[in-house]
């Protein structure tokens, strides 16, 4: 009869099912009986989990963040900073660029077709009504600022030349300003007070979401022209902080990149072999930082997981060898009676995977719980994925057999009489 065969594995397979289950009864009800011993394998294998969750999810988050912030950063466009940043003190700012050096550089730059100056001052209280802001940061600029950042305004309009010449009192919102002093309604035609003086709103940033720094936030900005923040704050007007440069032929940009830098030497008379007082930024070199801090970021983290699970793996080692002397007359009974060794070894396997998965569970929900309070800290960016659902799971499992492996091994071969006199 053709059906046979295939009765037969229907068979196997149905006894399978019901041995499997069995076993995960008994690695239940053994778990159970242990609480003590479970629990310090759990959270031992848990730790371990809980590092390896905050791995991944916080390599993902700074992929992700790598993206977005060289997507904002834009591929046709360099940032200069006045002073050499790889050897002055952290935090220290000087200004070198000059107005002849942005003038120059529109004029004379080959591929350069828009080059906006920028100036900023911290901890600027805004108010408006009832509503106000502590501190945030404003920005000085020329015309064309959203522009040569990709930023587009979801209303109003940028700072144009004439607000500049003239030292308009106007701005441009961030989405977080814009928020906390008008609420929902359109800031644009408003006054408010900046400091000590009133300007009003011409446009508004899209939201853009990305951190600009440790607890820094790019959305938290107010723009205004340059002359502006010069002459309101009394600042030095014949140099500035930055510049934003885009070019044409972005495949060109490291020839850009070379010229700008012969350009600036040259105007500020540095003879060779002095170093620049100056520091060019691109976006590949903001990806080559960003991928240098995941890699640091994975080493560390790495080590720290992979620490963490070897340590949670002996003790569940340890404690299932202490539960095998133990249970020594229950598996010599369970021998008597006709269980054979590979029935006892998959049974204290089946209890090792059991606790390793309950410890993967608890490690999970450590490690998000860890990556959302840094998140908030603004100390690190998770992104959860299932992957790492399926990935913590899984390297939980894998602790329990190869750690478990052992004394299921020294379970399965006892001798059936010695065990049953309590001999394991």
């Amino acid at each position: 009869m053709p059906g046979l065969p295939h009765l037969f594995a229907l068979g196997g397979l149905g006894l399978l099912a019901r041995q499997l289950e069995r076993l995960r009864v008994m690695a239940f009800s053994a778990v159970w009986a242990y609480k003590v011993r479970s629990i310090f394998v759990i959270l031992g294998v848990g730790f371990g989990v809980a590092s390896l969750t905050l791995i991944v999810t916080a390599v993902d988050g700074a992929e992700r963040t790598a993206k977005e912030i060289v997507a904002s950063f834009g591929p046709d466009a360099a940032m200069v900073f006045g002073g050499n940043i790889k050897k002055q003190a952290v935090g220290a700012r000087t200004n070198t660029m000059t107005q002849d050096d942005m003038r120059g550089i529109r004029q004379s730059l080959p591929g350069a077709y828009l080059v906006v100056p920028m100036r900023s001052k911290g901890d600027v209280p805004l108010k408006y009504g009832d509503a106000s802001v502590p501190g945030t940061q404003v920005v000085g600029s020329s015309a064309g600022y959203a522009e040569a950042w990709n930023w587009p305004l979801v209303e109003g309009r940028d700072i144009s030349a004439e607000d500049e010449r003239s030292g308009a009192r106007v701005a441009i919102l961030g989405d977080k300003p814009a928020r906390e002093l008008f609420g929902e309604a359109s800031p644009i035609g408003r006054t408010f007070l900046l400091d000590k003086f009133q300007v009003q709103v011409i446009g508004r940033l899209k939201y853009r979401g990305v951190m600009s720094g440790p607890g820094g936030d790019i959305d938290d900005r107010v723009i205004i022209p340059m002359s502006t923040l010069t002459a309101r704050f009394n600042m030095d007007r014949r140099t500035f902080r930055a510049m934003r440069i885009k070019f044409l032929a972005p495949e060109r940009m490291a020839d850009h990149v070379e010229n700008l830098r012969s350009f600036l030497r040259m105007s500020h008379g540095l003879a060779p072999g002095q170093d620049d007082d100056f520091s060019i930024i691109t976006a590949d070199e903001v990806l080559g930082f960003l991928s240098a801090f995941k890699g640091g970021l994975v080493a560390f983290l790495g080590v720290t997981a992979a620490a963490a699970m070897t340590v949670g793996g002996f003790v569940l080692a340890n404690l299932f060898s202490i539960s095998v002397s133990e249970r020594s007359r229950e598996i010599g009974l369970k021998k008597a009676v006709g269980a054979t060794s590979q029935a006892i070894m998959l049974q204290f396997l089946m209890e090792a995977a059991v606790l390793t998965a309950l410890g993967g569970l608890v490690g999970l929900g450590l490690g998000l719980g860890l990556g959302q309070l840094l998140t908030r800290l603004g100390m690190l960016k998770i992104l959860f994925s299932w992957k790492v659902f399926f990935l913590s799971l899984a390297s939980a499992v894998a602790i329990g057999v190869i750690f478990g492996m052992r004394p299921a091994r020294h379970a399965a071969g006892l001798d059936p009489i010695a065990a049953l006199r309590g001999d394991g």
